[in-house]
């Protein structure tokens, strides 16, 4: 026994390890090798770039070859005399060459494919701003879980003293049965409240767990006493012009546009003249002879050449593929307009509500205060006479639904500051280093 207890021992030490609180960064790291959104974009991309590549083939040169074997047998049947059997055996191979000299409609469709390149990366960079506020807003949803569980729990407690004291008073007769009623009413109506918060806290805490592939996550709290950081550039009109150099909705509004516009160019390329170039060596081996000779033969035949074709009429089907593909050029060009009117509108939106919350937080800051001084106030009150149960348990509930606001609306501040920068197309995973600073180590 005393040699297992030292084992024990450290058996005990490992159960009673506290479970090592993630940082966003650490979460957001978790969640790009998980989510399965993120993934589905990241494999769309990839093949986006393979479906690019396929159309550099229509500029390159193609070469074949071509191998063939053949038997036949001849009988021969005179008017008179005996008829006569022949077989012979015929053996080719073609190797052919053609490169496409002058294709218009090839490159517009060559210049489509790198234009889809850079869609797909102005896609997956979407989804990656996306993710970063999937897991920001999962991260603050459960700090703020935690908070309203944490206030509801220290209101109890103050609800209790309350009670008890309230008992106590009417016991030595220095209260009526109606404060005791009410102290009791308002801590079931705590219980019932704590009951609600335990279950957010959990479905919260599912939820950041299911993002990030982690179970039993366990985000850090913000550092106490915080400061939020005041918001840079203050100027809207400066978000806004960020967001039209490089937001990722405009971007592919854009390349949709100079696709539409190539579309165009390649319809427009079926009036044109098409040039190939083409090289063939053909070799046709005939050991035994043939059908018109009997004596065997080799046959080598080398071709090079250009090809030039020339639409003259199709039914003005081109033209018509014209008209249409111009129309569509306007769509895309008007699609580009209301993308850019939507991103600064959104822009100026989530700038708004970050000053926005910036102002509540210190509205709420100084609520805190007052409702602390209005809480002690009360209680003095009450412990002299000129105060009643019922004005403690309000200033009571006061004071700890001003502090989870508080709680909350500081999240949503720094929560906000992200979705400015998705708003204006700026933001990437550096960003959450900001934040990770005002977490508690």
């Amino acid at each position: 026994m005393f040699r297992l207890l030292p084992l024990f021992v450290a058996v005990s030490a490992a159960l009673t390890v506290p479970v090592q609180a993630q940082s966003l960064v650490d979460l957001y790291q978790s969640a790009r090798g998980f989510d399965a959104s993120y993934q589905s974009a990241k494999s769309q991309y990839d093949a986006t770039l393979a479906k690019a590549a396929q159309a550099k083939a229509a500029i390159l040169p193609t070469a074949g070859l071509a191998l063939g074997v053949s038997r036949s047998t001849q009988e021969v049947i005179p008017d008179q005399g005996p008829s006569s059997d022949r077989g012979y055996g015929t053996q080719s191979a073609t190797l052919s060459l053609s490169q496409p000299l002058y294709r218009p409609a090839n490159w517009a469709s060559y210049r489509q494919g790198l234009k889809q390149i850079d869609l797909a990366q102005a896609q997956l960079l979407s989804a990656d701003q996306d993710l970063i506020v999937r897991v920001s807003q999962a991260y603050f949803d459960v700090l703020a879980a935690q908070d309203s569980l944490t206030f509801v729990q220290a209101q109890k407690t103050a609800v209790a003293e309350q009670l008890a004291s309230a008992k106590r008073n009417f016991e030595v007769g220095t209260s009526t049965i109606t404060d005791t009623r009410e102290a009791q009413a308002r801590f079931d109506l705590v219980i019932a409240q704590e009951i609600a918060a335990d279950n957010d806290l959990r479905v919260k805490k599912i939820a950041l767990d299911q993002l990030v592939g982690k179970s039993n996550v366990q985000p850090a709290a913000l550092s106490q006493p915080l400061t939020l950081p005041a918001l840079t550039p203050n100027d809207v009109n400066s978000w806004v012009a960020q967001s039209a150099v490089g937001h990722p909705a405009i971007a592919q509004t854009q390349i949709a546009l100079d696709v539409a516009q190539l579309e165009t160019q390649k319809a427009q390329a079926g009036h044109k003249p098409t040039v190939d170039l083409g090289v063939s060596y053909n070799a046709i081996n005939n050991q035994e002879g043939n059908s018109s000779a009997a004596m065997g033969s080799r046959v080598n035949v080398g071709t090079i050449g250009l090809s030039f074709n020339l639409p003259l009429f199709a039914g003005y089907s081109i033209q018509n593929r014209i008209k249409e593909t111009l129309a569509l050029e306007e769509k895309a060009r008007n699609d580009l307009e209301g993308s850019k009117r939507a991103v600064a509108q959104g822009t100026r939106t989530a700038f708004f509500g970050v000053l926005s919350g910036l102002g509540q937080v210190k509205a709420l800051e100084a609520a805190e205060a007052s409702s602390q001084s209005a809480l002690d106030a009360n209680k003095l009150g009450y412990q002299v006479g000129v105060r009643i149960n019922i004005d403690v348990l309000n200033s009571q509930s006061q004071l700890f639904d001003t502090k989870a606001k508080l709680a909350k609306a500081r999240y949503d501040v720094l929560l906000g500051g992200l979705k400015l920068r998705q708003a204006n197309g700026t933001l990437k995973a550096d960003d959450l280093q900001s934040v990770n600073a005002l977490l508690a180590k």
